[in-house]
C-alpha cells in the first residue's frame, strides 16, 4: 500500500496547456492571428488615420482610404516553349509573397506570336489582411531601396480611381531571392489598390505610409 502510494507520488505532472488549445493541436503558423499585428498596420490604425481624417476632413473613420489588397503579376511569354521558365518564375513569387501564385492563360490565339488559347502567358497573386501589410513593409522598406541609383517611384503610375502600379526590372531587391539560383532576371508588377475615392487622397495614403514618390 504505501509503495503503490509512493509511485503514485512519483508519477509526473501533465504541463498545462494554453486556453483554448486541445491535447496534441498544432501550434500556429507564422502570420496568424496569433501573432502581434503588423508593424505598418499598427502605424495605420494608431497615427494615419488621424491624419488622413484631418487633411481631408472626413465625416467618419469609414470613409479614410485603406489599403484593400495588393496584386504582383509577372508576365512569362517563353513560358509557352519552356516549362521550367514557369515553375522557375512561380516559385519566386512563391518565395517573395509567401503565397503560390495563380496562372494567367491566353483567351484568344495568335497566330503573329504562335500563341494558342489556353497556354499560360503568366502568373499572379492577390495578397490580403496581414500577408499584404506584411510584403507592402518589405516593399517599401527593403526592396525599393535596394534598386541601384534609386531616386523613388513615378508620381504617375495612378489609374485615375485610386490605384497605384508600379514596376520592378528585377526580382532579386527582394532579399529571399538569391541571384545565384535563378535561371534569369525576371521583372514583376504590383498594384496596389486601395479605397480612396480620388488619385489624391491614395497619394497621401501611400506617402504616410512610406511610398517614396519622385519630386515632379
Amino acid at each position: 500500500m504505501a509503495k503503490a502510494k509512493k509511485q503514485q507520488q512519483a508519477a509526473p505532472k501533465k504541463e498545462a496547456l494554453p486556453a483554448g488549445r486541445a491535447q496534441g493541436a498544432p501550434q500556429k503558423a507564422p502570420g496568424t492571428k496569433s501573432e502581434a499585428p503588423p508593424r505598418m498596420l499598427t502605424t495605420y490604425r494608431d497615427t494615419i488615420m488621424q491624419q488622413l481624417s484631418k487633411e481631408f476632413d472626413y465625416a467618419n473613420t469609414m470613409q479614410v482610404p485603406r489599403i484593400e489588397k495588393i496584386v504582383v503579376n509577372v508576365g512569362i511569354g517563353e513560358a509557352k516553349d519552356n516549362d521550367k521558365a514557369l515553375d522557375a518564375a512561380v516559385g519566386d513569387i512563391t518565395t517573395i509573397t509567401g503565397q503560390k501564385p495563380q496562372l494567367i492563360k491566353a483567351k484568344k490565339s495568335v497566330a503573329a506570336f504562335k500563341l494558342r488559347a489556353g497556354q499560360t502567358v503568366g502568373i499572379k497573386t492577390t495578397l490580403r489582411g496581414r500577408r499584404m501589410w506584411y510584403f507592402l513593409d518589405k516593399l517599401l522598406n527593403i526592396a525599393l531601396p535596394r534598386i541601384r541609383d534609386f531616386r523613388g517611384v513615378s508620381p504617375d503610375g495612378f489609374d485615375g480611381r485610386g490605384n497605384y502600379s508600379l514596376g520592378l526590372r528585377e526580382q532579386v531587391v527582394f532579399p529571399e531571392i538569391d541571384y545565384d539560383k535563378i535561371d534569369k532576371l525576371r521583372g514583376l508588377e504590383v498594384s496596389i489598390i486601395t479605397t480612396a475615392r480620388t488619385d489624391d487622397e491614395a497619394r497621401s495614403l501611400l506617402t504616410r505610409l512610406g511610398m517614396p514618390f519622385r519630386k515632379r
